[in-house]
């Protein structure tokens, strides 16, 4: 079956009950279909027998005579939904349109399977359903007040002669669209609209069922939102054949228009300014035109931003519906008229300043004579400013000390000239800033380098705090009008413009400290002129000529330009050539000497000569650099880097410029032996558990030597890999006085590094395991005695890499572990032998006693 395919034609099941006049849709789609993806439909009608053609969505002249006229005016259409389905439309219809209608589709597969139709029947009904208003049609209109309640009624019922359900929907008109309220569906749920869940879970909207037929909407603290036109829409609904609900007609009445006077709540000025110590005066007007009788709830709120919500605000003062004030010194609140309430705060002060707002609430009698909120408004913030009484005075800023070059002493003096109008609660703090100059008219923000608060405490800036902590940049008060700034050693960054900013506060009634006055001053800038910093270094090789295990010795003199008392400090450079092993970045640092003559081994790495290289201070602008017992692996380019220093703050020195001196080269011409190196091994490939032998075999091309005029350091890495595309692992050393070095290994097998010979030199592996794999090969320094008795090293030579394959032993492997099952099974076996041997011996035997027989002959037949 799961090969069985075919075409499948579908309509909904039937019937279809459908009202007169109203609009028809049936659908018809098509599954599992070959050829292309957008299929045509014909539709066909039948009230009896045969069927007559209505509408064709490929052929035109498919329509029969009788439907032309309805199909042309558009009151019979197909309207398309997809490529394989389409929705047969009748509009306005009518008791002559009950019957069969038949779906077919043409054909385009290659074989005829499934159905190629499909039937539907239609059922055509009176219109029974009948909406109405409370009051004939005509819809009437409300005027209410916010927070009051109202209830509107319509009456709805059908007269279908099939089983139908009613659904009952209360709309209000919002703008030029209807948007749902309260529901009673079709199957009997009650369903709020969106935006109504909370106010339906309240119990504020209710809709309530009533006799003859009655549907009642009540709404209780209403809104302004709430104001609109309200409508009852109806929809009638009937089971289809399927199971599913399915709307057949909606009607719909206007029911009444509702307008809501809302309640606003005004502070009758605008924005305020006020002088300090003055006292400020705002009302509070509700507007309603409630009638009946209200009490009205009024709260004073203080907030700093006219953004903040009730929660972040400050009440003030609160009168509560039975006019209770609550209790304040400075602040009282007095009930003017019915809708007016006065807030009243004497001796403002400058904290006064900020947003006041207040907020109201109607509240009505109800009939068990309690009282019931029904509206609350709160006022936009009205903005007030308590201007202070600021003192008059003027701000000077002079430069007592200026610096005439770098490192000098800065001092600045901010003094408070011409007082007036100022009280015993006034105090002063200062404000520094820098603001750098730069040429043209660009303009750079000042930077913050140290300010007061009102407790004379110094808060520091961003700019010169490591050094203000320090120690180097110094504020100080002087006297009472005086403020002073000296920097201690002023570098060329301090260059620039500075000035200052007095700042007046006054004491308030919490005797808090609030700022009211800043004043200026001019800017003084602070400049001197500067060069640019010259350095010179030249090198100089006292001895032209020399040999192996000669000293080298090179001085290095300096020259500087603009330099205020500098002094220097040197450091020694070796550019060896590529082909040195040991130094593969190509530049060495040897030893330096610092501005304070301290002198300082950095990389020199040779232990046999710790001493053999010397920096000296001969002059204050000369140096002398001595190597001692030279050898060949010192050849190079020699340099000197000098760096010039200059006096700073607080007894440190500053760097000032930097130079390097032309090279000076070491270059040895020799006619010794030339050296080869190579790896041999008779296995490469050994099983695990073997010992792999290899050689590290040393050539020599040229000159002969005594095997005692030469030694050589030989050393072994190993690459774990095939592409030698890892850093290589040192596995042991021998050095040229026969002492060996090993790494620390993590497996079990061993390492053994000899002499076998003058020139040769062989590693063992003892016990290979497989992470002893890899390529192997030997790095070989050679020491070769002159004639003068000096050993010299000559250059690292590598060997070509061999590569070492370590593979398993399989039948070493398995050896033991079958001997040892062998002789389990051969063992178990005789034990099972013996255990039956025993039991069928002394265990099992059972005596049989037999009956004694007489040992007769027998007669033949013949005697017999």
């Amino acid at each position: 079956l799961a090969f069985c395919r075919g075409r499948i034609v579908r309509v909904p099941k039937g019937p279809l009950i459908r009202v007169v006049g109203t609009e028809v849709a049936i659908p018809c789609s098509v599954s599992d279909y070959d050829g292309p993806s957008e299929q045509n439909f014909d539709w066909e009608f039948s009230r009896e027998t045969d069927f007559v053609r209505i509408v064709s969505t490929w052929d035109s002249t498919f329509t029969s005579e009788e439907y032309q006229k309805r199909v042309g005016r558009g009151d019979i259409k197909l309207r398309r939904s997809s490529n394989d389905a389409v929705e047969l439309v009748i509009r306005n219809i009518q008791p002559a349109d009950q019957g069969r209608y038949k779906c077919s589709t043409p054909s385009t597969d290659a074989t005829v399977q499934g159905n190629y139709d499909a039937e539907v029947q239609v059922k055509v009904i009176s219109d029974g359903l009948s909406v109405s208003g409370s009051k004939a049609r005509s819809s009437t209109s409300l005027r209410l007040s916010e927070g009051d309640s109202f209830k509107l009624r319509c009456s709805a019922s059908t007269t279908s002669p099939e089983h139908t359900h009613l659904h009952v929907t209360w709309q209000l008109k919002s703008g030029s669209s209807w948007r749902d309220i309260l529901s009673l569906t079709h199957e009997g749920k009650f369903q709020p609209g969106p935006g109504y869940e909370e106010r339906y879970r309240s119990g504020d909207i209710r809709l309530d069922t009533g006799a003859n037929d009655t549907y009642r909407l009540s709404v209780s603290q209403a809104s302004s939102a709430d104001g609109g036109a309200y409508r009852c829409l109806v929809s009638e609904w009937v089971r289809g054949a399927d199971g599913s609900w399915q709307k057949i007609q909606e009607k719909s009445v206007e029911i009444a228009t509702v307008s809501i006077q809302r309640t606003d709540v005004v502070i009758s000025t605008s924005n305020v300014s006020v002088t300090e110590r003055d006292s400020l005066d705002l009302t509070c007007n509700i507007t309603t035109d409630r009638s009946g009788i209200f009490q009205a709830e009024v709260m004073w709120y203080f907030s700093a931003s006219p953004d903040d919500t009730l929660s972040d605000a400050q009440l003030l003062l609160s009168m509560d519906h039975d006019s209770v004030v609550s209790d304040s010194t400075l602040i009282s609140l007095s009930h003017v008229d019915r809708n007016s309430y006065r807030l009243l705060v004497r001796d403002v002060d400058v904290e006064d300043s900020g947003y006041y707002f207040c907020e109201a609430a109607i509240w009505v009698p109800l009939h068990n004579g309690s009282w019931h909120k029904v509206v609350e408004r709160t006022s936009a913030p009205v903005s007030v400013m308590v201007t202070a009484l600021e003192p008059d005075y003027d701000v000077f800023l002079n430069a007592s000390k200026t610096p005439k070059f770098s490192d000098d002493p800065t001092e600045l003096n901010c003094r408070i000239t011409n007082v007036q109008d100022t009280e015993a609660n006034i105090r002063f703090t200062v404000s520094w800033y820098y603001r750098q100059r730069l040429p043209g008219d660009d303009v750079v923000a000042e930077e913050l380098l140290a300010s007061m608060d009102a407790d004379w405490a110094l808060l520091l800036g961003d700019r010169g705090r490591e050094r203000i902590q320090n120690g180097e940049i110094i504020f100080s008060k002087k006297s009472a009008d005086t403020f002073s700034l000296r920097i201690q050693w002023t570098s060329e960054s301090d260059r620039g413009d500075y000035f200052c900013v007095i700042s007046a506060w006054s004491r308030h009634r919490n005797n808090s400290w609030v700022k009211s006055k800043d004043v200026t001053s001019a800017p003084v800038n602070i400049f001197w002129a500067t060069q640019d910093y010259t350095l010179t270094v030249e090198a100089v090789k006292l001895k032209p000529f020399f040999v192996a295990g000669h000293t080298f010795e090179m001085t290095c003199k300096v020259s500087s330009k603009n330099i205020k008392t500098p002094r220097y400090s040197v450091l020694i450079t070796a550019e060896k050539p590529l082909t040195d092993q040991s130094n593969p970045n190509g530049t060495t640092r040897i030893i330096s000497l610092n501005q304070d003559s301290v002198v300082r081994l950095e990389d020199w790495t040779d232990q046999t000569r710790v001493d053999g290289v010397v920096l000296e201070k001969v002059q204050e602008n000369e140096f002398r650099y001595r190597m001692y017992q030279t050898q060949i692996s010192d050849a190079g380019l020699y340099r000197c880097v000098v760096t010039a220093w200059s006096p700073g703050g607080g007894g440190m020195w500053r760097e000032a410029v930097n130079g390097l001196s032309n090279p000076i080269q070491i270059d040895f011409q020799t006619s010794g032996p030339v050296f080869n190196v190579s790896v041999h091994s008779d296995s490469p490939t050994i099983y695990q558990g073997e010992v792999a032998d290899l050689l590290c075999i040393v050539t020599m091309e040229g000159m002969p030597l005594e095997p005692d005029d030469m030694s050589f350091d030989v050393s072994w890495f190993a690459v774990r890999s095939f592409a030698l595309d890892r850093e290589p692992i040192l596995l042991a050393s021998l050095d040229r006085r026969g002492i060996v070095t090993q790494s620390r290994r993590n497996g079990s097998s061993d390492l053994s590094l000899e002499r076998i010979s003058a020139l040769e030199f062989r590693l063992r592996v003892h016990g290979c395991e497989d992470h002893d794999f890899g390529n192997h090969y030997c790095v070989v320094t050679p020491w070769v005695r002159s004639a003068t008795g000096v050993w010299q090293r000559e250059p690292d030579i590598k060997a070509k890499p061999i590569f070492l394959s370590v593979k398993m032993d399989v039948l070493n492997a398995f050896k033991y572990p079958l001997l040892i099952g062998i002789g389990l099974a051969t063992a178990i076996g005789l034990l099972s032998c013996l255990i039956g041997y025993c039991s069928s011996r002394w265990c099992c035997k059972k005596e049989v006693q037999e009956t004694r027989r007489e040992r007769r002959r027998l007669m033949s037949m013949e005697m017999d």
